[in-house]
């Protein structure tokens, strides 16, 4: 696992961006349609992800994996997932809960091949 993103649900996109950038001086990275950002953080190559559809889960780290089914399939038994394994623009995506219920998020990048 490494991490690539912190991701931080918002409830306005817009006035969220104009926050992280114009007041906290972060850029955009990349976009993905109108419900994630991706924002570059100073001085690290780590990525702010803010996006407006999981308003219901808390903010967290998304880390990439080699495959999110394989890691599905290794640890379905022992893990708490609150999100199965789903499509998503560069791959594949999935959120579980660690030991204290905090989630994480899990990542592939298998349709970006």
């Amino acid at each position: 696992m490494k991490l690539a993103f912190l991701v931080q649900p918002v409830e306005n996109m817009k006035e969220s961006l104009k926050f992280y950038r114009d007041q906290l001086g972060f850029e955009e990275a990349w976009r993905e349609g109108d419900h994630t950002m991706a924002l570059k953080m100073p001085d690290t190559d780590v990525q702010l992800m803010i996006e407006d559809d999981e308003l219901g889960l808390p903010p967290g780290g998304l880390f990439l994996v080699d495959s999110v089914d394989q890691f599905f399939e290794e640890n379905k038994d022992v893990l708490t997932f609150v999100k199965e394994p789903m499509d998503i623009p560069p791959g594949r995506y999935a959120i579980f809960n660690d030991v204290s219920n905090n989630v994480i998020r899990i990542l592939d990048f298998t349709n970006d091949k």
